[in-house]
This record gives C-alpha cells, structure tokens and sequence, in this order.
C-alpha cells in the first residue's frame, strides 16, 4: 500500500480524499496555488506545496509544477480528484515515467474515453448504442449548418475534450448553430486546450442517467447501479439522486452491462462513470465515459456503502476487488444538492467573496453529509468553479430522501455571497420533482423566466408571518428587559402587532402573541401557531415545534424587519406595534434608481471582448461583451434597439459586480 498521496486538486474533493486516505492511514500531500494558501484542503493534509499562481493555469494545469511537487515530498501516488489534470493522459503519463502511481485508469483509457469522437466510436465496437451524429470535428460554421441539418434539428455542439458542460451548445436553427460554434470552440479552447467541437442529434424528453463501474487489474469488472442526474442548467448537474425513480430493474441490468462492455473494452481500470442519454420509450444511448471519479460519487457511497475513494486508492496499488457484482445492493434513497456560489436572480451567474457566515446543517452518520473545501471566512475566488458544498441527505425512500434533504437545505446558512440555497429549496419541493416527472429540460422548462421574487414569495405567508412576529416579540421582551421593564423572571406575555408581510405592496394583518420565550402561541388571522424553540436572536436558523411537528426556517434581521425563508419561500415581514403600523402606512415607498440606460456587468469577472464602439446603433438580441467568471464565457446581449453612447471599460479589465460596460443614449 501507498505511504503517501499528493492531491492533485483543491476544495471539497481534495478534503474528501483525504478523509479516505486518513482513515486508510496513508499521509497526505496537498498542493496550493497563491489563491488558496489560506484553504481548508492545506489545513487538512500532512503537509502542503506552493504550485503557482491563482489561475489553474499557471498552477493547478501545470505537470511540471506537481510533478516539482512530488519530488520535493517524496509522494509515490497521485490522486487527481476531479477537474483539472483529472482526464489528461499525459499526466498520468508523465507520472508513470516518474515512478509515481496514478491513482486512475491507465493513460490509454483516459485518451480514449476523453475524445468524445473516439469514445463512440469504441462504444460502437463494443456494441454500445450510441446517439445519431457526425463524429468528425466541424471545420467551420457553413459545414456546422450543412450537419445539422443533415442530422435534423435540434442539434448538440459539443467540445471533443469537453466535460461539465463547457464547450457544449444547443441548436435549433442555423443562426444558433453559427453562433453556438464559435461560443463552443471558444470556450473548449479556453477550458481544455483542445477546439474541436462535433455534433450529434438532440433526443427529445431525455433523461441523463449514469452507471458508476469498478474495474481492477485482475480482469474483474462491476457496476453499482445507476445515479438520476437529470436536473441540469447549462449542462451543468445541480440535483442528482441514487436510484433513479425512472429505472427499474431490468433496465439497470441492462445499463449496467453496457457499461461494463465499455469498461472491458477500454481495459479500464479504477472508478469510472459511464454516462447515457435516455428517451420517454426508455431507450438509452451511450453519452460519455468520465475516466475519473464523479462529483456525485457521494448518493452511490450512500446507497451501496461502498468507499470509491479507498477502492480507487487500492485497485491502484495493485488490490483485487473483493465485492462481486452480487454484493452490489442499492438500499435506500440519496440526494445530493450542488452549493454553489451564485446569484439565481441573476440568471444564475457565478458571485464570489468571502464567506461572511458559513453555517452548514449538522452531518448524521449514514444520514446527513456535508463535502465542502469551505470555511467561514474563506474567500470564493473567481478563479475556479463556483462549488461551496456538497449536501448529500439519505432516507429509506425517495420521499423520506426528499424531506430530508428540505430541512437541511433550510438549516444550510451562508451569508457574504450570493448563492443557491433559496433555488435548490424551492426545486426540491417543486410537485413535478417529487413526483419524478422530470428530464434534462425541467429547469429551462419550470424556471423559463429565471428564478425571481415571485417564486420565492409564499403562496400562503401566514407561517412566514408568524416566525417574524415570534421573533420580534423576543427582540421586544430583550429589550424591555434591557430598559428595566422586565424584573428578569420567566413570565407570560402578551403583544398584539401588525405584520406587514412583502415589499411595495405588503400583505397586512393584526398578530397577536401570548407566552413566553421557547414556548410562544402567534395568532394570524384565523391561524394559530404555538412554538415550541430554544432559539435566541442573532441565530439564523429557526429550529422548532410548530403545532407539535418539526421545522426549520431561516429568520434574519433586516433593517427594520426580518426575512424568513422556509422551503425555498421568502418574504420580508415588519412587525410594528399599532401605532408605529398607523406611521409606516403614510411613508412613501422610495423607488430604486434607473439603471436602464447602462449595461452593468451581472458579476464579478474579466472582460474579455466589446463587440460595439460608442455612437453604434445597436439591436435587440446584438452581442455587446463577453465576461469570463468561473471558466465560463457568458455573452451580454441588448434588450432592446439603443445608441451606445460611451464605452465605459476596455477587455482585459476585470469587473465588479454592477459595474457599468457601455452606457447608452
């Protein structure tokens, strides 16, 4: 067995495998770039390296620097967790010249498994089905279109080295093919050093659904089961789950086969994900292989109680497996909920900052699990991807599953950033994701106009209510206590308010409290709650009793209000007495200033092109900028038909959030 295992890698996944490698009893080595000197990942392991600088490029890219790395401590295995240099086959390479053990499939596997062209092909001799497309890399935007049309719309444009989304478009015209390609090639070329892009048919109503395999060095190749990643923005997982609701047995059997066939027919060796697009009819199409271990490795650990992590370390130290496909059970349900810092509101773009306040939900053993690379006061940098955590809950069904991971989600506070947490909530208790009625295309379907203010405000506030008007008689008896007017001995109370409930137009209605601190009866209108909680101000999370069940929410101070958030639902509440109420009814609503007149740049980032000069006339739907945040190219485009008046900053600068790009007449 391995003495010792540098991490190629940072964050969350980092962690992950040391906690594995610790509990296997093999020191750890982490590596860190400029940017994450301070990090969770160099606190953790045995000893920790400088690579480079703060872009992945200049460190976290670079065999040179990890290779610098393992000499200087004596390292005899490599793990390269996810991303980065993960699926490159040169370092794996690289490595075995060194007389470093890759911890992964050999170097021939990933180059084969990495090019989504040559995997088809492979997976076409293996006797794989694969979806109907054009394998060859598209030269130029006039052959794309002749492809696609030949393939029939809709059409995929995917990235030959791609992985995670990037390098990936939708098409269902030429314009969108011609201006899909170059977004592709571009972004392919920036993410994996590699423009090739091909195209392939769009299967309507899909499903994305992955088997995980095991594969030693001794010939023994198993599956354990499939993962239901279908809940996606932007090709991007958000919600994964093990099982899936839509696949039954024989269908499992039949996945894991193929997967399997692929696997052996690639000599693969290590943790591996073989992915698969599947239609309404339940035919299924190989997708892709990831040659490395999944980000939602966590739900099939939870479900099968199997460490991938120690197996991967042990298949690469020379190990047989010991489990054979007959101990493969899948028992129970997970979830796994992505964290991630960015703003919802803002058509989901990445935010970074520091972690003002970082209260994950407590882990349970076997039932609640936290991954994250995090702590709080650690600094989200716009250097790499935008992950904070990973909130993995377990049940012994689907619906326990799901009610789990609800109140978790609910206990899950952060604060400094913007962040996710108020979208996955409300996905969570959406009807058509609990009823398993869902594809690839629900979140583009549910949330066709973004995530606004409207989806988070309750339908029926009244709980919301009551939780600020809980919470504003316990700031009142503080303070009455502070001023002298409390002798400090428990005693009844009784507070009658008005709550208005909303911003411009709040929902009014009389709120009447009685009892007294952990054990409060709220009136609104013609609902009673009574509180059972040992919650106290300046705490964030409102665990209770409410008329006898449990629940958690989510109630902050805010100015002169609170904010409650309960299931993805949140409102604004003031609890006034009647006279401050009789006030607040005759103050003007102050209107927010007019920023129609510029284009502000939606988050932090680089600027990397301006597409229009000052005095240009330009059209709704016209391409303005480009900003790079989080290795994503995201294109700024108008609204409406304007006259640049001035070009406020120049590519190569980098933006703060609402920072103004072009300003117009």
């Amino acid at each position: 067995m391995f003495k010792k295992i540098l991490i190629a890698n940072r964050g969350e996944i980092a962690c992950r495998i040391i906690r594995s490698a610790r509990k296997m009893g093999i020191a750890t080595v982490a590596v860190y770039s400029e940017a994450d000197v301070d990090s969770k990942h160099v606190d953790m392991a045995d000893e920790a390296v400088p690579i480079g600088p703060a872009p992945s490029t200049e460190s976290y890219l670079v065999i040179d620097n990890m290779l610098a790395a393992i000499k200087k401590t004596g390292a005899d295995a490599v793990h390269p967790g996810y991303g980065f240099l993960a699926e490159n086959a040169d370092f794996a390479r690289a490595l075995s010249e060194a007389g470093v053990t890759f911890i992964g499939p050999g170097p021939d596997a990933i180059a084969a498994m990495g090019d989504k062209i040559r995997s088809k092909e492979i997976a076409i001799e293996a006797g794989v089905p694969t979806v109907p497309g054009h394998l060859e890399a598209v030269a130029d935007a006039d052959e794309a279109v002749q492809i696609a049309k030949k393939i029939g719309y809709p059409v995929m444009l995917k990235a030959s080295a791609g992985g995670g989304g990037k390098g990936m478009r939708f098409a269902a015209t030429d314009e969108e093919v011609r201006e899909g390609l170059i977004s592709a090639i571009n972004e392919a070329k920036s993410a994996f050093g590699d423009d090739r892009v091909f195209i392939e048919k769009f299967i309507q109503e899909p499903r994305h659904i992955e088997i995980q395999v095991l594969a030693d060095s001794h010939g023994n190749t198993i599956h354990l089961g499939e993962r239901e990643c279908s809940i996606q923005r932007r090709h991007q997982k958000v919600i994964e789950e093990a099982p899936s609701a839509f696949v039954d047995a024989a269908m499992r059997e039949a996945m894991g086969a193929q997967a399997v066939a692929l696997a052996r027919q690639v000599d693969y060796r290590s943790a591996g994900t073989v992915e698969f697009i599947v239609d309404a009819d339940h035919n299924f199409y190989f997708l892709e292989m990831n040659t490395r271990l999944q980000v939602e490795h966590p739900v099939t650990e939870l479900v099968t109680g199997v460490d991938l992590v120690e197996w991967m370390i042990r298949i690469a130290a020379g190990e047989e497996l010991t489990l054979d496909q007959s101990d493969i059970g899948m028992r129970g349900w997970a979830i796994e909920s992505r964290v991630y810092a960015e703003d919802p509101q803002r058509g989901f773009l990445p935010s970074t900052g520091r972690l003002v306040r970082y209260r994950p939900p407590e882990e349970a053993a076997g039932r609640v699990r936290v991954d994250d690379g995090v702590f709080e006061g650690a600094q989200v940098s716009m250097y790499y991807d935008p992950m904070i955590a990973k909130l993995v809950v377990y049940g012994s069904d689907r619906d326990e599953a799901i009610e789990g991971m609800a109140v978790a989600l609910d206990g899950f506070y952060i604060s400094g950033l913007s962040h996710n947490l108020k979208f996955l909530s409300h996905v969570i208790s959406h009807p058509r994701f609990r009823s398993g009625r869902f594809g690839t295309g629900f979140l583009d379907e549910e949330y066709a106009d973004g995530f606004g203010a409207d989806l988070m405000a309750p339908d029926d506030p009244d709980l919301h209510v009551a939780i600020a008007t809980y919470a504003q008689a316990f700031l009142d008896r503080r303070e009455a206590a502070i001023e002298g007017h409390v002798d400090g001995l428990e005693q009844d109370m009784e507070h009658a308010y008005v709550a208005f409930a909303g911003g411009r137009d709040p929902i009014e209605c009389d709120t009447a409290v009685t009892g007294r601190p952990g054990r409060m009866t709220v009136a609104t209108g013609e609902a009673v709650y009574e509180f059972e909680t040992g919650w106290t101000l300046g705490d964030p999370v409102f665990v209770a009793r409410v008329n006898g069940a449990p629940m958690v929410a989510q109630v902050v101070r805010d100015g002169t209000g609170w904010s409650v958030l309960h299931l993805g639902r949140q409102i604004f509440v003031k609890v006034l007495s009647a006279h401050a109420a009789a006030l607040a009814r005759r103050m003007p609503y102050k209107e927010p200033p007019d920023m129609s007149k510029y284009l502000l740049s939606p988050m932090p980032g680089l600027l990397i092109r301006v597409n229009v000069d000052a005095g240009e006339q330009v059209k709704a739907g016209q391409e303005l900028a480009a900003v790079e945040a989080m290795k994503m190219e995201n294109v700024l485009k108008a609204d409406r038909d304007a006259i640049v008046a001035k070009v406020h900053v120049q590519p190569g600068a980098s933006l703060a959030v609402d920072e103004a790009i072009l300003e117009f007449e």
